[in-house]
């Protein structure tokens, strides 16, 4: 039996940090619908070390432009966004979820059109937290708008989710 006093209520949105890679405080989507986590990542290379990739990409504010290779990988078929099979790369990562140190399997993907980098699946939520959907980020402050960054594009003809430069 779960021991539900264990558990932490968190809601469909929270912060989460990478602290090996030392990554802190990104936004990330709580989807008690996918199976499996994922995280936004450019420029995945097979190497002799192993998966090479860098966390996010250059348009987004938490890029460090930091290599990371891992040395153990696997690939995976998923059902993407649109329900359609794709073939993912899959990492072992540690992350931190409301100050609780978990070790997780993430599939690695372009989510440069997603409005969150980071999905967290209920693999990865199962026995841990209780989700309360009507609520958003329980266990961590709303990330804060950084007005020098970035703004959503309002053209319709380019994704809802892609960054443009804010004009002064």
């Amino acid at each position: 039996m779960i021991n539900k006093q264990n558990m932490v209520v968190i809601g469909s949105k929270e912060l989460i940090s990478f602290p090996r890679l030392k990554v802190f405080d990104v936004p990330a989507k709580i989807d008690t619908g996918a199976d499996t986590s994922s995280v936004w990542v450019s420029g995945i290379k097979v190497t002799r070390e192993g998966l090479t990739f860098k966390l996010f990409n250059k348009r987004n504010q938490y890029y460090t432009g930091e290599t990371i290779t891992v040395p153990n990988f696997e690939t995976t078929v998923i059902k993407n966004s649109s329900g359609l099979p794709q073939k993912r790369y899959k990492v072992r990562m540690v992350i931190l979820v409301h100050n609780r140190r978990i070790r997780a399997y993430f599939t690695l993907a372009d989510r440069s059109t997603m409005q969150y980098p980071i999905l967290l699946g209920r693999r990865l939520l199962t026995n841990k937290f209780i989700v309360d959907v009507s609520k958003e980020y329980i266990a961590s402050p709303p990330p804060r708008k950084n007005k020098k960054i970035n703004k959503l594009a309002k053209n319709p003809k380019i994704a809802k989710n892609v960054l443009v430069k804010r004009k002064k």
